[in-house]
């Protein structure tokens, strides 16, 4: 269950904000390192979950961020937060 979401996370980010060009390039490499935690075989669900949030709540707040995108990232850390 959990895998599936991850999968359905990552889907999301890299449809909805790293192939997205309106978003600026740190935000698209925040997304890109939130992916790669999060395809991290060797970790369990919940700490790449952990380590994506951490990375996403960071850029969360930029003021350069666009409304959608902050929208998409928003929903996005609430999914990953449900990974139990």
């Amino acid at each position: 269950m959990s895998e599936e979401r991850i999968q359905q996370i990552i889907q999301v980010l890299k449809e909805q904000v790293v192939q997205d060009t309106i978003v600026p390039r740190n935000i698209r490499r925040a997304a890109e390192q939130a992916i790669e935690a999060l395809m991290d075989a060797s970790k369990d669900p919940t700490v790449r979950a952990a380590d994506a949030i951490a990375i996403l709540e960071e850029i969360s707040e930029d003021p350069n961020m666009p409304m959608h995108t902050r929208t998409i990232i928003w929903e996005v850390l609430g999914a990953l937060e449900q990974i139990k």
